[in-house]
Parts: C-alpha cells; sequence; structure tokens
C-alpha cells in the first residue's frame, strides 16, 4: 500500500521553518479563542451522574419521589443532628426546639415546617402545643419527671423512634442521638437534587447559613446536614484537589524539564507550550458544555505528561541533528520529517486508548474519554508545529537576546554511562531475543491470571474526602491548605447511630394497583421462605417493612381497625383482601398515616417493600437475593435501593474496563498495522510494536490486585489509558528503529535507536510518572490511587519498551529481512563487501559520537 503522505509533513515542515512567525501567530491566536470557553466550564459531582439511565436508579428515583422517607436527606429538607449524653433531656430538647426556630424566624430559611422528637414529646405534655413557641413552653413548664413520662409514652411511636438513635432506652429516656427536620418551600418549587448526588444544590447557601446561625445563637452540638452540604463538599473538594496537585505537578515538571532542558529558553517555550495544550482542551470543554467532573482532575496531569513526552523528543532531536553539524533550517526539517509522523502515530494510538471508554455505559468516564482524546489532539499540533516554529524563531534570535544558552547536547549519547545503561535491552536482544520474549510471554500470562482477583467498587465515599485529612495537607499553606470536611464524618455518625445494626436493606419497587384485591396478599407471600442472605423471622418469613407491616403494627394497637381488617381477612393470616380502598382510608386518617405514606403511593399505584440484609452478606449477594424476590410478584417490579444502584453501576464499571482494554488494544493493532502498512509497507511491526504493552498492561493489572487496588470509578480507565499511553513508548523506538534499519545493520541500528530514544524516553518518564504521581497528594484517596497506577504504567511501558521490544524487533528483522548485516532496502545477495562498508560505516559513526 502506497500513499504520498511525505507531501503533508512538507508542507507543516516548510511552514515551521520559512514562516515561524505566522504559525506561532495563528496558535496563539486559536488560544486567546479557546481561552474564551474556560469561563463556561461547569462542574459536576456525586454518585448520581454514574447513575443515569440505570433501571434500579431510576426506580429509586421514583421511590423519592412518590414516597416520604422518614429522615433521609430529603431533596426539600435540612436534617439537625443532635449528639449529647442525653438528647432526650429537658435541656437537650428546648436546645433542638430553640434551633428550629431560629430557622423558622429567618425570611431567608424558606421553612415550611418543622419536625423532631423533642416536638413530639412537648405535644404529649400539652396536647394543644402546635406551634414551636408553645411547645418551647411547654417544656419549660415541665418537671424532669414530666419530660421523662412523655418519652415513655412515645417508646412505640414511630414518629417519635424513628427519630432517636438505636441505642434509645425507654426506661432511662435516653438516646445519644437525635436528628430534627426542617422541611423548605424554594421559590419556584426548585428542588436541591437527592443528597449527594448533585453539585449544584440550591440547598447549599442555605443549609450552610443554617448552620451559621445555629453555632451563634445555641450552644448545642448540633450539625446541618442535607443535600446542599453533600453537593458542597463534592465541589470543595474538587477546588482543594486541583489546588493542591496542579502546582505540585507544575513544580516536578519544571524542575524534571530544567535537567532534560538544561538551557532556559527551551524550559519557557515547554511549559509555554503546555500552557496552551491545557487552555486549549479546558477551553473545548465549556464551547461544548461538557461539565468537569472528579475523573477529570486527571486530565491536566495527563496532556502535561503527552506534551512533556512530545516536547522532550522534539528537543532531543532537533539537538542531535544540530550537533551533526546541520544549521537551524535544515536540523529542524529533518528531526520534524521523523518526529510528525512519530508524533501522528503515537497520538493516533493514544486518541483510540482514551475514545475506547466511549464503549462505557456511564456518562463521566465516555465524558473523560472525549476530553482526554480531543486534549491529546490539541497536544499533537500544539508541540508538532507550535513547538518547532518557535524553537526555529528563538534559535535564530538567540544570540541577540541577553539570555545565556547552558546546553544544547542531547539525552542519551553514544559512549556515555546512561547510553550504556539504555542499551541493556540491546545486549539480550543479541543473545537471546527468543527466550527473552518466551519468558516477557509468560510473567504477562501469569501476571494477568493473577489480575482476575482485582475487585470492582463504588461507593459514595469515593467521591468525599476522607474524615480525617493526612497532617501533611493539613499543614499546607493558604490557600492550598484543604478544607475542613464534615460531610463523611456524620454520614458514618448516622450509619453508626441510626442504621440497623442487623445489616443492609434492599426495596422492591412495585408498580400496579395496590386496591386489587391480591395484592397486600402478594407482597405477603413473597415474604415466604426467602433467599438465606435476608434476615428472617422465627416463621421462616423475611423480615421486611412494607404497607402490610403497617396496617399489621396499627391494627394491634387500634381494635376498630382491627376489627375492620378482620372483616376483610378472608383466609385469617392478617392481611386484608377485600375493600383495599376503605383499609387505606382509614390507615391515612390515624396516627399512622405518616408512616404509611413511606410505602404506598399517594394514587395507590405503586408501593415499596424493604427487606433486611444479613450484616455478613456482599453486596452481589444482596442483589442476587433481591433479584430473586423481585421474579415472585406478577407485577411490575424493579430491586433498588442504594445498595443495588451502586451495585448495577460497580459492574458496569468492570464492564467498561474490561470493554474498553478489548477495544484499546484491538483498534491499536488494526491502526498500527495499517499505519506501518502505509507508511513503510511493513504491516507486522505494528503486531512487533505492541510486545511490550501487552507486558505492561498484564504487569498494571497485576499489580492493582498486588496492591489492594479495585477497579472502581477513577481506576476504570487505568488498562485503556495504560494502551494509550505506553504505546508512545513503544512507537517512538520502533519509528526510530526503522529510520535508522534503512541506513544500518541490525545490531547497530537497533543500538543507536535506543541510545537516541532512550534518552528522551528517560526523561519523558520521569517527568510524566512523578508528574502524574501527584494525584497522591490529592484529597480524594480514590485520585491518589489512579495517579500511583498511571505512574506505574508509565515506568512499566518504559521498561518493557527497552527492555523486551528490542528483542522483538530482532525476531521481527530475522523473520522479515534477509541479512541482519543488510540495510532494510538492500538486497540480501549484495556482496559481502557492501555489508561489511556498511558495518564501517556504522561503527565510524558510532566513533564520532553523532546520534540521530
Amino acid at each position: 500500500m502506497d500513499l504520498d503522505y511525505q507531501r503533508f509533513v512538507d508542507w507543516a515542515d516548510d511552514k515551521i521553518v520559512n514562516s515561524p512567525k505566522r504559525v506561532m501567530l495563528t496558535f496563539l491566536l486559536v488560544t486567546v479563542l479557546f481561552a474564551g470557553g474556560l469561563g463556561n466550564v461547569s462542574t459536576e459531582a456525586g454518585t448520581q451522574q454514574f447513575a443515569e439511565d440505570i433501571p434500579a436508579a431510576d426506580a429509586l428515583e421514583r421511590i423519592e419521589n412518590e414516597f416520604e422517607p422518614p429522615f433521609s436527606p430529603d431533596p426539600g429538607s435540612t436534617q439537625l443532628v443532635q449528639r449529647d449524653r442525653n438528647v432526650l433531656s429537658k435541656g437537650s430538647m428546648l436546645a433542638m426546639l430553640r434551633a428550629q426556630r431560629a430557622l423558622e424566624d429567618r425570611d431567608d430559611m424558606y421553612v415550611s415546617s418543622t419536625s423532631s422528637a423533642a416536638a413530639v414529646v412537648a405535644q404529649t405534655i400539652d396536647p394543644e402545643a402546635t406551634t414551636l413557641e408553645r411547645q418551647i413552653t411547654a417544656l419549660e413548664r415541665a418537671t424532669g419527671a414530666d419530660v421523662r413520662q412523655a418519652v415513655r409514652e412515645n417508646a412505640d411511636n414511630p414518629r417519635f423512634t424513628g427519630t432517636v438513635s438505636n441505642d434509645f432506652n425507654a426506661r432511662s429516656a435516653s438516646a445519644s442521638a437525635t436528628i430534627g427536620v426542617v422541611q423548605h418551600d424554594l421559590p419556584g418549587g426548585a428542588g436541591g437534587g437527592t443528597a449527594g448526588q448533585s453539585g449544584d444544590s440550591p440547598l447549599t447557601p442555605i443549609q450552610n447559613d443554617a448552620q451559621r446561625i445555629i453555632d451563634a445563637e445555641l450552644d448545642a452540638d448540633i450539625t446541618v446536614f442535607g443535600s446542599g452540604i453533600i453537593a458542597d463538599e463534592f465541589g470543595t473538594v474538587i477546588t482543594d484537589s486541583l489546588l493542591i496537585v496542579t502546582p505540585a505537578a507544575v513544580l516536578l515538571i519544571v524542575g524534571f524539564l530544567v535537567v532534560a532542558y538544561r538551557d532556559l529558553l527551551d524550559l519557557l517555550l515547554g511549559v509555554t507550550a503546555l500552557a496552551m495544550a491545557v487552555i486549549w482542551t479546558f477551553g473545548f470543554l465549556g464551547l461544548a458544555g461538557i461539565p468537569f467532573n472528579q475523573i477529570m482532575i486527571s486530565v491536566p496531569p495527563l496532556l502535561l505528561a503527552v506534551g512533556i513526552d512530545f516536547g522532550i523528543h522534539a528537543i532531543n532531536r532537533y539537538r542531535e541533528d544540530r550537533a551533526t553539524g546541520l544549521g537551524i533550517e535544515s536540523a529542524m526539517q529533518r528531526a520534524t520529517d521523523q518526529l510528525l509522523v512519530a508524533f501522528f502515530i503515537v497520538t493516533g494510538t493514544t486518541v483510540i486508548g482514551f475514545l475506547s471508554n466511549l464503549a462505557s455505559d456511564l456518562p463521566p468516564i465516555r465524558d473523560f474519554g472525549i476530553v482526554a482524546g480531543v486534549g491529546i489532539v490539541f497536544t499533537f499540533f500544539i508541540f508538532g508545529i507550535f513547538l518547532p516554529a518557535a524553537k526555529v524563531w528563538m534559535d535564530r534570535r538567540r544570540e541577540g537576546w541577553p539570555i545565556p544558552t547552558f546546553s544544547q547536547r542531547p539525552l542519551g549519547e553514544e559512549g556515555s554511562a546512561l547510553g550504556e545503561v539504555l542499551s541493556v535491552g540491546v545486549f539480550a536482544a543479541r543473545k537471546t531475543p527468543v527466550l527473552l520474549l518466551v519468558v516477557a510471554l509468560l510473567f504477562s500470562a501469569g501476571a494477568a491470571g493473577y489480575a482476575t482477583g482485582v475487585d470492582t467498587s463504588f461507593s459514595q465515599e469515593d467521591f468525599l474526602p476522607p474524615e480525617e485529612v493526612s497532617p501533611l495537607l493539613k499543614s499546607l499553606p493558604e490557600p492550598f491548605a484543604p478544607s475542613d470536611y464534615g460531610v463523611v464524618g456524620t454520614l458514618n455518625f448516622l450509619e453508626d447511630k441510626f442504621t440497623s445494626t442487623q445489616g443492609g436493606s434492599v426495596t422492591i419497587y412495585l408498580e400496579g394497583r395496590m386496591e386489587n384485591d391480591a395484592a397486600l396478599e402478594r407482597i405477603h407471600r413473597a415474604g415466604e421462605d426467602p433467599p438465606s442472605e435476608f434476615v428472617t423471622d422465627g416463621n421462616r418469613r423475611a423480615e421486611s417493612t412494607s404497607i402490610v407491616t403497617i396496617i399489621r403494627e396499627h391494627a394491634e394497637r387500634d381494635p376498630e381497625f382491627q376489627a375492620l381488617v378482620e372483616r376483610n381477612d378472608r383466609n385469617d393470616n392478617g392481611v386484608p383482601d377485600d375493600n383495599l380502598d376503605t383499609i387505606y382510608r382509614e390507615l391515612e386518617a390515624s396516627s399512622s398515616g405518616d408512616r404509611a405514606s413511606q410505602y404506598l403511593a399517594d394514587d395507590r399505584r405503586s408501593a415499596r417493600i424493604v427487606y433486611t440484609v444479613s450484616a455478613d452478606v456482599s453486596d452481589q449477594e444482596a442483589v442476587a437475593a433481591a433479584e430473586e424476590v423481585s421474579e415472585r410478584f406478577r407485577e411490575d417490579t424493579t430491586p433498588t435501593g442504594q445498595t443495588v444502584v451502586f451495585q448495577a453501576v460497580s459492574d458496569l464499571i468492570f464492564e467498561s474496563a474490561i470493554t474498553s482494554l478489548a477495544l484499546a488494544l484491538g483498534l491499536t493493532v488494526v491502526f498500527l498495522v495499517v499505519i506501518y502498512w502505509v507508511l513503510e509497507g511493513l504491516p507486522s511491526l505494528g503486531v512487533a510494536n505492541l510486545a511490550p504493552i501487552v507486558v505492561a498492561v498484564a504487569s498494571v493489572a497485576g499489580t492493582m490486585r498486588l496492591l489492594g487496588i479495585s477497579f472502581n470509578a477513577f481506576t476504570a480507565t487505568i488498562l485503556s489509558l495504560t494502551i494509550g499511553l505506553g504505546i508512545d513508548y513503544s512507537v517512538h523506538v520502533v519509528h526510530r528503529f526503522v529510520d535508522e534499519r534503512r541506513e544500518r545493520a541490525l545490531v547497530p541500528a537497533l543500538r543507536r535507536t535506543v541510545i537516541g530514544t532512550g534518552g528522551a524516553l528517560l526523561g519523558s518518564m520521569a517527568t510524566t510518572a512523578f508528574g502524574i504521581g501527584v494525584l497522591v497528594l490529592a484529597v480524594l484517596s480514590v485520585l491518589g490511587q489512579f495517579g500511583v497506577l498511571t505512574a506505574i504504567s508509565i515506568v512499566y511501558s518504559f521498561l518493557a519498551s527497552l527492555l523486551v521490544l528490542p528483542s522483538a524487533l530482532v525476531v521481527w528483522d530475522r523473520l522479515v529481512n534477509g541479512d541482519p548485516d543488510v540495510p532494510m532496502g538492500y538486497p540480501a545477495a549484495d556482496s559481502t563487501a557492501e555489508s561489511t562498508s556498511t558495518g564501517r560505516i556504522d561503527d565510524a559513526d558510532t566513533a564520532e559520537g553523532g546520534t540521530l
């Protein structure tokens, strides 16, 4: 296959060498245009973005809209979490009521109603106390004995017990925590978004102000909590992580670039190009309307990683050609002739690696793939055209500027200590290339087999800062020091104090006519002989809560209602079969009406059943059990609940990782085979190019299990990303090898390739690994895991390219070329003298220290 790609390269060479100023101005103008989009960048945080279009998540959202959970973080409500030695003491309950009043008195709090255990107790003491003022007065006038008696009277009242902690003791009238609820009627009916699900909640300023009001007016341990507080922390952790990671990455990268470039002008040029790549990418983000999410915190380091790789290769190759005596224009033209093609191949494979994430069913991972892929394309143009043009323009004027030139020598020269270290792989390739490849293959197979034990996880905590921030981060000066975080601590407290100690739960969302005579019987029968994962009672029935439960509990307390149930219960099992409309009306009008609304929709066309799961059951087992019970219903049912939703996302994360890996690997092979067929007429070279990346991917997967790192929302992209970034190293080696092999015998060509390109690869590897590795400083621990894995994947890719790839190229050369002592393109039947002469020329070149 023949394609005259050289004319495109020649056109770019001409613009770079002959019109550098025009090229620079064009790129700076585009930078200004993209900078205009930076102000449009929005953020999206939390878990809801991952749950879009998942049936269990849709069902959970419908439950939140149709039912009224007792004290979960409701979109339009604020929780007042109170802690004390005894929150049911007279003083503590007065503090809760005064906190409710302090918020109700403020117009900007938009309070529509309040409720709490303290209010229930006050109304028990004084049934006429329907306002906060009357309730406060009732408690103030009551004696300690009156308060304790009122608490005991409500020991079986769900409106009371549902608001106090698990350690509630009716006898001593005590508990260590309680929750009050403030409902808000926001202007225009704006909702707050499900707690923890949105990065932009209209309740955020209201709940932040509520905490300040309570702290200023009351001396009590009351924490304001709700969707706004969680949303605020989701956004804060992104900002804090960027403030810590970005400067650290810049400092490390600049430090390594100082060593790699060893020249002030080249350093400034490299940093400018990196800044342009970031501005273009985030400007595109704003112009395209793609929200910035937590995963995209890794995009700037990734762009810096690839940009550094391109920049060091461009400057180093140019210096190599200058070292042979070529002038500025000739050296740059020769460098870009080779590098533009190599950069194109690298960009193609890297973009394939990132865009393979488009196959994911998770929107944030798809967005990450798009933004990272577009950013890499921008990086190709900036470092492939702008940087060489700017380098030519600067070097023509360098002598006239009062800026010292420190060094223009390339990294990695023949005869240097670094060159000898880099060529270790060549030595092994000369001796036992097949054995080394077999060992690499066996190692990769073993690592891949070991990696099958890698876990998959997804939780809200992945997107929130830890309960305790590292002392190292706390010691940072402003504005880099992270904020004081409290959401995870409060969530853990609520889970510890208000969640059943038996384990978690799963919910069945049922859609059907609940006035149908058999509707309640089907709910009742579904709990018979349940899966072993469910908690059971003494009759081998699943422990559950549903409208059937509420009916039975109310019948035990109300003789008249019990008589009504019995008259309509055909089989005497306590579950009514007839006149369900009347049953529901009586129940809704009773003291159990509020609780009934939590399990039966107002239109009576849907219901929810909550099953208790054993504490030692995994999420995967709990979901399987929920699906088994769900199939017992005739009506349309959907297993849901946070456990089910998060397990569904976790499954999609694993599928995304495997699918993206398969796509990236397959498409990369096809791309490399086609591109080497088109450019060099050597399609098999694409397969040889892939050998080190297979070793790197298997090693990264095995390392994940070894370090105990699971696939999560952040690390799901790591395997395809390893291909996208890691292939860069092997592409540079292979493309350089082909150029050298056309002029030299196999071993000299391989040695010059590894030493010349290996120096640039080493500099690129160090800056990239450390530049991305700084993500370990991010407040989010999972982002730190992503940074560590990415840095490890880069190191593995570099080592595989220098240790495994030379042997792969030797084996490939033996299969494709007739004589290793004859340059490619020369017939194998040429005279021995010509072969020997070629070898002498190479040796002479080596002795002179010239590198290409």
